[in-house]
This record gives structure tokens, C-alpha cells and sequence, in this order.
């Protein structure tokens, strides 16, 4: 039994490991993303169905309007979100070596923003070009 009046498994007393107490709100995190996605994902497709079939024109006019630009961004930023949550997951539990974990998670995280602001960025211009 520790100081605290907890109790450790050998292993863990030895190594003074336990637990890092960041599941729970990732798990919160991965599920309210998932939940806003499976609102978000069948009026982007919609969306994007009803744009395209108004050509290269209709498409712009589509971004350009206010609530659509901003739905877009929504559905991106979430859907990144969710993305970088996921494989920070696959990340933490797959690869062994600290130092390619921790490269790995950065990575993510690189990338995950830098797809959204090309998003944000892109709709942004049509949007105040239009």
C-alpha cells in the first residue's frame, strides 16, 4: 500500500506508473465529435451534391453563402478534430519507442491544423470573393 493509502501492483510501485487521468475526457472528446459528425456529415454531403450539380459556378455560389461557408468549417474543424483524437489513440497504443510516439503525435497534430486552416483559409476567400 502507498503512502496515500492506495494500493499498487508490484509493477506499478516499481516503476511509480499509473494512471496519466486524461481518458475519460478524451473518450468525452471522441464521442461529442462523433455525435456533432453524424449531423454534420449527411448535410455536407447533401450540400456538396446539390453545389456540384450547379457546375463551377454553383459550387462557388454555394461556399460563398454565409451559413454554408460556416457549416463547412464547422464540419471540418470537427471532423479534424475527431480525426487527430483517433489517431492519437492508434499512436499512443501502437508504437512503442517514446521518441517516434512523441514525433508521431506531434506530426498529428502538425497536420490535423494544418488541413483546417486550408479549409478555413479556402472558404474564407471564396466566401469574401462572392
Amino acid at each position: 500500500m502507498s503512502s496515500n493509502g492506495e494500493f499498487l501492483t508490484p509493477i506499478k510501485a516499481a516503476r511509480g506508473l499509473g494512471s496519466a487521468k486524461s481518458g475519460t475526457m478524451h473518450h468525452i472528446r471522441q464521442r461529442v465529435s462523433a455525435i456533432a459528425l453524424a449531423f454534420l456529415v449527411p448535410w455536407f454531403l447533401y450540400a456538396i451534391i446539390c453545389a456540384v450539380s450547379g457546375g463551377y459556378e454553383g459550387a462557388l455560389e454555394w461556399i460563398a453563402s454565409p451559413l454554408n461557408a460556416i457549416l463547412l468549417i464547422l464540419t471540418a474543424g470537427t471532423a479534424f478534430f475527431h480525426m487527430r483524437l483517433g489517431m492519437q489513440v492508434v499512436i499512443e497504443d501502437y508504437i512503442a519507442k517514446s521518441g517516434t510516439r512523441s514525433a508521431l503525435l506531434i506530426l498529428n497534430t502538425f497536420a490535423t491544423t494544418a488541413l483546417f486552416v486550408v479549409v478555413v483559409v479556402s472558404v474564407l476567400r471564396i466566401w469574401t470573393a462572392g
